[in-house]
């Protein structure tokens, strides 16, 4: 409803009181003289009211042209971050998680930057690949190389892993960067992760063989622990986030040395992962830029798993610790061995 019609009776008061004065109802000049004032005050309070009214339906109707305003400029908002978010998910799959991660949360800016951390680096590389790419069509290897690596990253997701790159059929990761659970708490996990990796192409070892395969992967894998140089590499252009130093060459150098489907891993990384892993010594070898032979250690699995099995005997407690390798010492001079410590105990 207009203003104006809000006032209708508040005028008819006003015509009734100024008829009532033209016709002379007023005896009193006293009485005339207050009831003309009245009614001057109540006429200039229903204009101040009026414009006041006026004045909220003006700021009313800006309101409304506001509001709409401001909901096409939400519709268009919510349409470009829609369209931010698509484009961030497709750039996502260019990036580690990780890093990821820190650039879109501001923890780590995007410029020529780099520091020294410690870190454990894993290698690998498909066997033979070359000879492989030979035997197949291009299309076939293409599906094939790509199941390996979607399953290969998933299982360095799942433990934590940076990854580094792809280097056509090699993989390249890292522990303790941007994320890190502490440097023997990120060698263990590398480790583990190697080792799920193998077991998972086990598993796709049988589903190729059945889908007539003749010669499915076989991989080489190569841990180390060391100092490197992590950050952005490159131009303002153009950048990677990656790390160099010896430690990365001389893991590169154990995962070339290492057996088929298994994982060779530096001292370092030994020292670090023994509780929780049993390895067996390799010859040491020799790395451009190590001026001595770099000692390596072949992984045998996880303890936890050999107890499962049988094969390890452990028990741990404080001021006791007791490691016992079936697979390197028979159980007979085992018994004999631990009687000869009891027989000294009650000494």
């Amino acid at each position: 409803m207009p203003s104006d019609d809000l006032f209708a009776a508040e005028g008819k008061v006003i015509v009734e009181a100024q008829k009532l004065l033209d016709d002379g109802r007023f005896a009193d000049i006293g009485d005339r003289t207050l009831y003309e004032g009245l009614l001057k005050d109540y006429q200039k309070l229903l204009r101040t009211t009026r414009r006041l009214m006026r004045l909220s339906d003006r700021n009313e109707e800006q309101l409304n042209a506001l509001s709409k305003e401001q909901k096409e400029a939400n519709t268009v908002i919510a349409k470009h971050n829609k369209e931010l978010d698509a484009l961030a998910t497709k750039l996502s799959k260019y990036l580690s998680p990780q890093i990821y991660h820190s650039i879109f949360t501001g923890a780590q800016n995007v410029e020529i930057a780099s520091s020294r951390k410690k870190l454990t680096i894993f290698f690998s590389d498909i066997m033979n690949f070359t000879e492989t790419t030979d035997r197949l069509e291009s299309e076939d290897l293409t599906n094939l190389l790509n199941r390996y690596l979607t399953e290969m990253t998933n299982i360095a997701l799942e433990y934590g892993a940076t990854i580094d790159k792809y280097i056509g059929d090699a993989i390249m990761v890292f522990f303790g960067d941007p994320q890190s659970k502490g440097v023997k708490e990120d060698a263990c996990a590398c480790v583990r992760m190697a080792l799920a990796m193998l077991r998972r192409l086990s598993e796709l070892h049988t589903e190729w063989l059945e889908l007539g395969a003749t010669e499915p992967f076989h991989l080489r894998m190569g841990i180390n622990t060391g100092y490197v140089t992590v950050g952005n590499f490159g131009g303002d252009e153009r950048m990677d986030y990656t790390i160099i130093g010896s430690c990365v060459n001389a893991t590169a150098r154990l995962e070339f040395h290492a057996d088929t489907d298994s994982i060779l891993i530096g001292h370092e990384t030994y020292a670090l992962v023994k509780d929780e892993v049993d390895v067996e010594e390799r010859e040491p070898i020799k790395v451009k830029g190590f001026a001595e032979p770099v000692r390596c250690y072949k992984v045998l699995g996880l303890y936890e798993d050999l107890e499962r099995e049988g094969s390890v005997i452990r028990e741990e407690q404080d001021g006791f610790k007791l490691l016992l390798d079936l697979k390197k010492r028979e159980r007979a001079e085992a018994i004999e061995a631990l009687q000869a410590i009891i027989e000294r105990l009650k000494q």
